[in-house]
């Protein structure tokens, strides 16, 4: 058997994903024929083919079938082999790879900025998802979540901050509708919600049982969304405290039944095995420093 090259693999993977060259090249950033000349390598070493060519793209073959099912564990096998080498290595470079909400991201950044500034050899790669991506794959070292601590016995969680959310308007919308003063008069209202994924939220909760369906104006299944749609003076809407900060045109909402604040908590997770991790450990003092004293400031 010839010699048998990771990037070869890797590149096959790819192709088997994408069902194309062409698709593949492009999720690899690379040119047609870099990708073709991996495949035929590949396949050569191996004396087996992985793919039948045709006009529609590339069909798996039985032994490309193995290898789609086989290389996702091979995967999380070699991040993790990534991450415990580089825990031995306390030098604070190479990638960094993060997951966090869309709505959170943006907030990272100047936190981010800082540390690549006392450490100009880190690569930071972010990763911005509604989805829970596994920290045992080893394909991030990072996860920032929301809401109830991890409960993953494999997971370390430490707490960022607080998260308060609260209802806003406009300086517009106050002028032309006011604010309602009390339950009976929420239904007076324009009302801008998340969709249905995220309807379980408590405050989310109180507010739609007390309102018809018209008068949800605008929903969306992203808080970005729905926080762009209260400044543009659409409507009464959650945002959090942390992002309300930053716009002097907004009123809050003073709510009744205590449900005037929806208060979560923001969680740096990483797998234990990253426990003595350089990168993984300084990250968090920059990112609890910058985010906390940012809100405590504002």
């Amino acid at each position: 058997m010839q010699d048998l090259y990771w990037d070869d693999y890797r590149v096959a993977y790819q192709v088997a994903q994408s069902g194309s060259l062409s698709k593949a090249a492009k999720q690899l950033q690379c040119n047609h024929a870099t990708v073709l000349r991996h495949v035929n390598r590949l396949e050569q070493a191996l004396s087996i083919k992985l793919f039948i060519r045709h006009q529609r793209g590339y069909k798996l073959t039985d032994a490309g079938s193995i290898l789609i099912k086989e290389m996702p564990a091979i995967y999380t096998k070699f991040n993790q082999l990534e991450n415990l080498l580089g825990s031995v290595d306390q030098d604070i470079g190479g990638n960094l790879r993060i997951t966090t909400l869309i709505e959170f991201s943006s907030l990272l950044h100047p936190a981010l900025s800082e540390f690549r500034r006392a450490y100009p050899n880190l690569r930071v790669q972010l990763i911005s998802t509604d989805e829970i991506i596994s920290l045992a794959s080893g394909s991030v070292h990072v996860s920032l979540r929301a809401g109830s601590k991890p409960q993953d016995p494999d997971l370390i969680a430490r707490k960022i901050m607080d998260i308060n959310m609260a209802y806003y308007a406009t300086d517009d919308y106050v002028q032309r509708f006011g604010l309602p003063n009390k339950v009976e008069e929420y239904n007076q209202h324009d009302w801008i919600m998340p969709s249905a994924d995220k309807q379980h939220i408590p405050s989310v909760k109180h507010v739609l049982k007390h309102i018809d369906n018209g008068r949800v104006v605008y929903q969306s299944n992203h808080f970005l969304d729905v926080q762009s749609a209260v400044k543009s003076g659409m409507g009464i809407g959650l945002i959090s405290e942390m992002n309300a900060a930053g716009y002097n045109n907004l009123h809050k909402l003073q709510m009744e039944n205590d449900k005037s604040d929806e208060v979560d908590v923001l969680w740096y997770a990483y797998h234990r095995d990253l426990k003595h991790n350089a990168k993984v450990q300084t990250l968090y003092q920059y990112l609890v420093r910058h985010l906390r004293t940012n809100l405590d400031s504002d």
